[in-house]
């Protein structure tokens, strides 16, 4: 039950990370965050009870320097949902592809990072999606860190959605 996730806010409402509800319950009860929305469940000492904590806001505004989501195989497959960018397949070993490659003078930059099937990758080789007669479903594009832990967080709770900008 403490390690539910819990959406943490800064005192301006926007969404700063992730934490579990044990740690949440620690932050209410220093008095640096306040309970914003709770589970329909309840934790119980001996002699006090308090709401399950699923979104706090931070009391003090915490200046928090521009986040990026790091580039790495493990996000360009998550940004991608784990689905091949060439033919959409969504079964079997998945790996990165350079859109235009390397030594055509492609760079490691998100914008040139796909999800790619074994066969897809194959077939395109050493050569841009255009040369080898392949398009692109969606073109690559840098994740914003709001949109990454909207949808790579996991289950997201309904009452996260206000929060996260879902609605």
């Amino acid at each position: 039950m403490l390690e539910r996730q819990v959406l943490v806010l800064n005192q301006n409402y926007e969404p700063l990370s992730v934490c579990t509800a044990r740690r949440a319950l620690l932050l209410i009860l220093m008095q640096k965050a306040q309970l914003v929305e709770a589970y329909a469940l309840e934790v119980r000492t001996v002699s006090r009870s308090f709401p399950l904590p699923c979104v706090v806001r931070l009391t003090l505004y915490v200046k928090v320097p521009r986040k990026d989501v790091v580039l790495s195989k493990r996000n360009i497959m998550k940004r991608d949902r784990h689905c091949c960018q060439y033919c959409g397949a969504a079964e079997g070993p998945m790996t990165v592809d350079h859109v235009i490659p390397r030594n055509l003078g492609g760079s490691d930059a998100w914008e040139n990072l796909v999800c790619a099937c074994i066969k897809c990758n194959n077939k395109k080789g050493d050569r841009t999606p255009e040369q080898a007669d392949l398009s692109l479903i969606r073109h690559p594009r840098r994740p914003h860190y709001i949109a990454f832990m909207r949808y790579f967080v996991g289950t997201i709770d309904h009452r996260w959605k206000p929060y996260l900008f879902m609605e």
